[in-house]
C-alpha cells in the first residue's frame, strides 16, 4: 500500500469483531473495508452539503413553529 498514510484506531471489542469477520470472508483487509466505509461517509457528506446548497434560498421555519403548528392540529 505504498502512498497511503498508516493510522492506529481503536474499536470496541465487539464492534472490531464485525469487520475482521468481513475482512475474512470478503477476501479484503480490515484497511480495505475501513478505507471505503469512511470514502462512502465522506461522499455522504458531500452530497448533503450539495443538496444543503440548492436549498439554500428556500424559505425555513423554527423548530418552535413546527411544535407549535403539532400541538394547534393535536398531533402532539
Amino acid at each position: 500500500m505504498a502512498g497511503n498514510t498508516r493510522t492506529t484506531i481503536h474499536f470496541q471489542p465487539k464492534v472490531y469483531r464485525a469487520p475482521k469477520i468481513k475482512a475474512a470472508t470478503s477476501d479484503r483487509s480490515l484497511s480495505e473495508l475501513v478505507n471505503a466505509a469512511v470514502t462512502a461517509a465522506l461522499r455522504e457528506d458531500a452530497l448533503d452539503l450539495e443538496a444543503f446548497e440548492k436549498r439554500r434560498k428556500e424559505p425555513s421555519r423554527p423548530f418552535e413553529k413546527v411544535l407549535e403548528d403539532l400541538k394547534r392540529d393535536g398531533l402532539l
